[in-house]
């Protein structure tokens, strides 16, 4: 049997549809975007690429979800892609042609599920493979997603669940599937006094992935996860979403700094809270969500650094949202800094120093363990930020070098003083 903390050792990096094709990525737009990553980002560590929710639904063409449609489905209750929009899936083949084509590029394969099981193979009765009982005897009619219509809750003690879950594992492991996202069960909001209410469904997933054989990083979403749970999902998931959807705007940016201090101490191998995706480059292809239809990040490029730079030292998973394959210059340089990434996969120590309204100061050190300061400017002015180095027992005077620019500069004495810019960021080793 698989023990889940022999994989994901470091925080997952890759791609994921959602920010740039909602609901409604096909094959092409996947594989394009693998081949991307293959030929530009590989070498730096990028490796998974995920198609993020509804696959399986033939008429999705935005980021907003066709209520009650028809989904795609096999004799067992499971869903499967939409042979529309996954032309290589048809004749039972599932994903197993496009994860072989992603393998095929040294990359990784993964998948967005709703928690659950399809209302459809409960309104049919559909029968789950494995065992005599059928969709109806395990869904759970009052637990119901409150932003999607596609899935019933399971029952977890009802006599069948747990076959449903294996069987779907073992499904996903059949087309070499190497990414779970495991959507509406971090925090449901069906029960408002209980959002983690799905502990026991989760613990069946866990098992399921467990027993078909197959490592499968588990990613649990929507957040905010809840934090005293956080002995439970460090049991059961790889990743967790420590906010609901992040996007492009400077409020949420800064309110992750909260959240990164906070979760900080349940960081560790094969346990990774996530701050979510990356909105960098071109998004929202389909539709105007959150913004301009087909536009760039609203970041700006110092906003980009300072959401780069606290994902690394919270090492948070890092999870490209772009069109990739109409990246900028400016746009791959940001996520190719290997000073940067290697903080993210290879530090230690992280730690907050500080933080107020306007400013906030991270640590760690590195691979050679040596020390590195993150000092950010939360404030729309540009403002110096210090540290006075003996207070922490750091070490004093000598060079450091700026991660970002690559400039190098001494330190006089006992307090590192840094001017830096609004929204911005300056780190040092």
């Amino acid at each position: 049997m698989l023990k889940k903390d022999t994989f994901a050792l470091r925080p997952p990096m890759g791609w994921n549809s959602w920010d740039c094709y909602g609901a409604a990525v096909n094959e092409e737009q996947l594989l394009g975007n693998a081949e991307y990553v293959r030929d530009n980002l590989k070498d730096y560590g990028w490796e998974y690429i995920v198609c993020d929710i509804q696959w399986y639904e033939p008429k999705a063409t935005s980021n907003f979800y066709n209520n009650f449609t028809e989904l795609c489905m096999d004799e067992y209750s499971r869903l499967i892609p939409a042979v529309n929009r996954f032309p290589s899936s048809a004749d039972g083949v599932g994903f197993k042609a496009v994860a072989d084509k992603i393998h095929a590029m040294g990359l990784k394969f993964g998948i967005h599920i709703m928690r659950g099981i399809p209302r459809q193979a409960v309104h049919q009765n559909t029968p789950i493979k494995g065992t005599t009982k059928t969709a109806r005897d395990i869904a759970s009619g009052f637990s119901v997603c409150a932003w999607n219509t596609d899935m019933y809750g399971v029952n977890p003690r009802s006599e069948g669940a747990a076959e449903y879950y294996n069987s779907l594992f073992e499904l996903y492991a059949s087309w070499g599937v190497d990414f779970v996202k495991v959507d509406d069960i971090a925090n449901t909001e069906y029960k408002p006094h209980d959002p983690y209410s799905a502990r026991e469904e989760i613990e069946l997933i866990r098992k399921a992935i467990d027993n078909s054989g197959r490592a499968m990083v588990l990613s649990l979403s929507p957040g905010p996860a809840v934090i005293s749970e956080a002995f439970h999902l460090s049991q059961n998931a790889n990743m967790w979403r420590m906010t609901g959807d992040f996007w492009d705007r400077w409020d949420k940016l800064h309110n992750m700094f909260e959240r990164c201090e906070k979760w900080a101490p349940h960081v560790k191998e094969g346990c990774w809270p996530d701050c979510d995706m990356l909105p960098l480059g071109k998004i929202s292809k389909n539709c105007s969500y959150l913004g301009d239809r087909d536009r760039y990040t609203n970041f700006t490029y110092d906003e980009q650094k300072t959401m780069l730079t606290l994902w690394a030292i919270f090492r948070s998973p890092l999870m490209l949202g772009g069109e990739l394959r109409e990246n900028r210059p400016e746009d791959l340089q940001v996520i190719t800094n290997r000073d940067i990434i290697e903080i993210n996969q290879c530090s230690s120590e992280n730690t907050q120093l500080r933080r107020t309204q306007n400013e906030a100061i991270w640590t760690c050190l590195d691979k050679q363990g040596k020390r590195v300061i993150a000092m950010f400017n939360l404030s729309d002015e540009e403002r110096e930020i210090s540290l006075n180095l003996e207070e922490y027992g750091f070490e004093l005077g000598g060079t450091v070098t700026e991660l970002w620019t690559k400039e190098s500069f001494g330190i006089d004495g006992c307090e590192l003083k840094l001017t830096v810019k609004p929204h911005g960021v300056k780190i040092v080793r």
